[in-house]
C-alpha cells in the first residue's frame, strides 16, 4: 500500500458513489461549496442531535457523534438513495477501531426518515474493506480521472458540471 495516500471514510464513501468523484477529491478539487444538497446535509447534520457529542476526528475518520455508554459510532445522513457508501464509510470506521483495540457496533442515523440502521464489522468485511482501499489507491495514482459512468445521482452531484462540461 502505498504509505503517500491516506485513505479516508470520505474516499471509501466516495468510492462506492462514483470512482471520478473519488479521483476529484483526491486531487482536492472539491466541488461540494457550489452544492445546496450538500448545504442542505450540513444542516441537517448541524441540527440534528445537539445533545450528542459531534465530530470526533482520529486518524482521517471523522464520526458525527460517538455513544461511549454503548460503544456505538453514529453517522448522521440525509438519505438512502447511496446507502451502499454510508454503510461502508462506517465499516471502515469500525475496522479502524477494531484495529486498536475496540470492538464497537455503528448505525447510521436517518433524521428526515426518522430511521436508523445497525451496522456490524462482520469477518468478511475486513478482506472487502482491503480490496477498496487497494483499489481507491490504483484510482487516485492515476494521471486522469476515471471514464465517466452515468448514474441516476449524476445530475444533483456537486461535479456534475466538472463532469459533463
Amino acid at each position: 500500500m502505498d504509505n503517500n495516500i491516506i485513505i479516508t471514510g470520505t474516499k471509501i464513501a466516495y468510492y462506492n458513489i462514483c470512482h471520478r468523484k473519488l479521483w476529484f477529491f483526491s486531487k482536492n478539487i472539491s466541488m461540494e461549496h457550489t452544492s445546496e444538497l450538500v448545504e442542505i446535509g450540513k444542516t441537517i447534520h448541524e441540527n440534528s442531535y445537539k445533545r450528542k457529542k459531534k465530530e470526533i476526528e482520529l486518524e482521517g475518520i471523522k464520526i458525527d457523534f460517538f455513544d461511549k455508554n454503548k460503544g456505538i459510532i453514529h453517522e448522521v445522513k440525509k438519505s438512502k438513495q447511496i446507502e451502499k457508501s454510508h454503510i461502508w464509510q462506517l465499516k471502515f470506521y469500525l475496522l479502524h477501531f477494531k484495529k486498536i483495540g475496540l470492538e464497537l457496533t455503528g448505525v447510521i442515523n436517518y433524521p428526515l426518515l426518522r430511521r436508523t440502521q445497525k451496522i456490524e464489522l462482520l469477518n468478511t468485511d475486513e478482506e472487502e474493506i482491503a480490496k477498496i482501499m487497494n483499489h481507491i489507491i490504483d484510482i487516485v495514482s492515476c494521471d486522469r480521472p476515471p471514464e465517466i459512468i452515468k448514474k441516476p445521482y449524476c445530475k444533483k452531484c456537486s461535479y456534475f458540471e466538472l463532469c459533463y462540461s
